[in-house]
């Protein structure tokens, strides 16, 4: 059974930092393309950081020079380090799993977790 559990979400003042993390389990995590989405309240969700099992990363625009999606394939986890947060990045955080040679082509989403930033 595919797994994905994040942590790291809370509460952090304008400026302040976060690390999340999403721990999988039940997937060939060296193969898997992983991904941060995020919702915040009343939009949709929307893409943030991609890291594929190839290498390939990509950022929304939005982060690009503070988001910092990283990934350690011994630990079978991906992180979101997020510098300079703002009001905008308020949201729940979504870990994301593709695997890339799934036959029957399924995804994976983690239970969200809550990033709020505030003064």
């Amino acid at each position: 059974q595919v797994q994905l559990v994040e942590s790291g979400g809370g509460l952090v003042q304008p400026g302040g930092s976060l690390r999340l993390s999403c721990a999988t389990a039940g997937v060939i995590f060296s193969v898997t393309n992983m991904c941060w989405y995020r919702q915040p309240p009343g939009k949709q969700r929307e893409l943030v950081a991609v890291y594929t099992g190839g290498g390939n990363v990509n950022y929304a625009d939005s982060v690009k020079g503070r988001f910092t999606i990283s990934r350690d394939n011994a630990k079978n986890t991906v992180y979101l380090q997020m510098n300079s947060l703002n009001a905008d990045d308020t949201a729940v955080y979504y870990c994301y799993a593709k695997p890339r040679f799934d036959p029957l082509g399924r995804d994976y989403w983690g239970q969200g977790t809550q990033v709020t930033v505030s003064s």
